[in-house]
């Protein structure tokens, strides 16, 4: 029995890894244990770790990561300290981690120090900012890659991976986001107490290499939000440095009866909601990857996702309150255009699994190469 650790900081990853973990948690071949850290210990961002509870894994072990200080560099300490530890006790064969986060990057160093076999999914994409940077060296860390498309395997090829460690099964989230067991529009609304017929989603996340201007943006923003007619559905952001800037100016939206505020929304309630909003706006991936899935309208604003893969038909606008009410006053009438989205077929638990039962990934060498073009 081969035992398989996944690590989740944020909700968004663990939206993009609970399929993977869950049909490896029912399969005899393997033992699933779950490293929980990061925002989903944070009350502020919604407690998130309910919602892995209530997935009943069978090993789930929980980490506060979280300092006083915010800063990313004694985050990813904290948090090779504290995986370290657990790796010694559980001694895991294969580690995988998500994405850009600073808890990822702890993963892929304490997995390459410790001589585990490190599996990164959705590497070599292009992220923006400085959760490029991270990306690109929890890549070199890992020794596996499992990656959403063709386009992100040819770039792990150019930075000198190996091509036999890169398998191509798509993005994760794809395979809930058509789930037959995706709750019902009704359900959601009233389990959220959610009045509205119609509304769009907002969500506006901090970025990093911009801080010294988050609060002056945060402030267009919510205040090109008071100045329209739509009804909002809003999602706090994650929990990087400047997100206490758009908490503050979500204050504003408390007492207004066209908002809904919420620290976090549970993934599959998340989708339903999307799938029957209006259109979204901010600048998260979620209107890079799911929204155009759906056929939904995307406001994207300012920097943050300038360098994705964009297999989507996007609304591009400035930080300046008057570019976002310029894209507000168009946007129900902007037509769709049909979009070629290369995120998988929504079968990427099945590719994981298969990759995962087959002697080669296990024969992988610990010790990485690098292989010229």
């Amino acid at each position: 029995m081969k035992k398989i650790l996944f690590l989740t900081g944020t909700r968004a990853d663990f939206g993009k890894i609970k399929s993977l973990i869950s049909i490896l948690d029912v399969h005899s071949e393997f033992e699933v244990f779950v490293f929980v850290t990061g925002m989903h210990l944070q009350k502020e961002y919604g407690y998130t770790v309910i919602e892995i509870e209530r997935c009943e894994f069978c090993n789930v072990h929980t980490f506060e990561n979280h300092t006083h200080e915010t800063t990313m560099d004694l985050t990813l300490a904290k948090t090779i300290e504290g995986l370290s530890s657990y790796c010694k006790e559980v001694q895991p064969d294969m580690m995988v981690i998500h994405g850009d986060r600073v808890e990822t990057l702890a993963g892929a160093i304490v997995g390459s120090l410790n001589n585990i076999l490190v599996a990164h999914i959705e590497g070599g994409e292009l992220s923006g900012t400085v959760d490029e940077l991270i990306r690109h060296s929890v890549s070199k860390l890992s020794h596996i890659h499992f990656v959403s498309n063709s386009d992100a395997a040819k770039r792990l090829l150019q930075m000198g991976e190996m091509k036999l460690s890169v398998y191509t099964i798509g993005s994760p989230d794809i395979d809930i986001m058509f789930s037959p067991d995706l709750p019902s529009i009704e359900r959601v609304k009233e389990y959220y107490e959610i009045a509205f017929d119609h509304f769009a989603i907002v969500m506006f996340h901090p970025v990093t290499t911009e801080v010294n201007d988050m609060k002056e943006y945060a402030d267009h923003f919510v205040n090109a939000l008071l100045n329209d007619s739509h009804n909002y559905v809003v999602i706090y952001p994650n929990n990087d440095l400047g997100s206490q800037y758009i908490i503050e100016n979500y204050k504003k939206l408390t007492d207004n009866p066209r908002f809904r505020v919420f620290p976090s929304v549970r993934f599959e309630y998340f989708l339903t909601l999307l799938k029957n909003s209006q259109f979204v706006i901010g600048n998260s991936s979620a209107g890079i990857r799911e929204a155009p899935y759906y056929g939904i309208p995307i406001i994207n604003i300012g920097t943050r996702q300038q360098n994705r893969a964009l297999h989507a038909d996007i609304l591009n606008v400035s930080y300046e309150e008057r570019d976002i009410a310029q894209a507000l006053a168009v946007i129900d009438q902007h037509k769709i255009q049909n979009t070629d989205s290369d995120f998988g077929l929504g079968n990427s638990a099945e590719l994981f699994l298969e990759s995962l039962q087959k002697s080669d990934i296990w024969r992988i060498n610990h010790q990485k190469q690098f292989r010229d073009l």
